[in-house]
């Protein structure tokens, strides 16, 4: 897994003072804040390739006004108007879904021990403390399911079948 992700694009600048207008990159929410360091791709020649954002300010579009503590006049905005922003994976991971190449299991059937057919596993999620595998029952609801090496019992490649434990009551949540 890539240790950073895309998470915005400085779509133009937006005053004299170094600040822009950014907005969401994949269909992600906005996910610049406060704090966060940013790596700027691809590289601009005289102009930072880190920052740390200094505000945020949401706008009614889904974008936002952004500051970075290292940008502070129009002509360094200017060189970086078009970049794309880069956060460290773990501090947006719950908010970014692990994609299918690095999921094996998206598009597997969940098979419970005790429930039988769970359904089909949709996506995985990124927790702090652990992923969770998204799963759509025949109704088209979400379940999650932690990904716990416990709670799996089999992987059937051939069939692109897993078979799980669930604890009693998980599936109720």
């Amino acid at each position: 897994m890539r240790p950073w992700v895309n998470v915005a694009v400085l779509a133009r600048t937006y005053n004299l003072e170094g600040g822009f207008v950014a907005r969401p990159a994949a269909d992600l929410p906005f996910l610049l804040e406060e704090g966060m360091e940013v790596a700027l791709v691809p590289p601009q020649l005289d102009a930072p390739r880190r920052v740390t954002v200094r505000s945020v300010a949401p706008k009614g579009d889904g974008s936002a006004v952004v500051f970075f503590d290292e940008v502070t006049d129009a002509a360094v905005a200017a060189r970086l108007a078009g970049c794309s922003c880069l956060v460290r994976r773990e501090e947006v991971a719950e908010a970014i879904p692990v994609s299918a190449e690095e999921c094996p299991w998206i598009g597997w059937q969940m098979m419970d021990a005790r429930a039988g057919l769970v359904g089909t596993v949709s996506a995985v999620r990124q927790g702090p403390g652990q992923s969770w595998l998204v799963v759509q029952d025949s109704a088209g609801h979400e379940v999650l399911v932690p990904l716990v090496d416990e709670f799996v019992k089999d992987v059937d490649e051939q069939t692109r079948r897993l078979s799980v434990a669930l604890p009693a009551g998980l599936l109720e949540l």
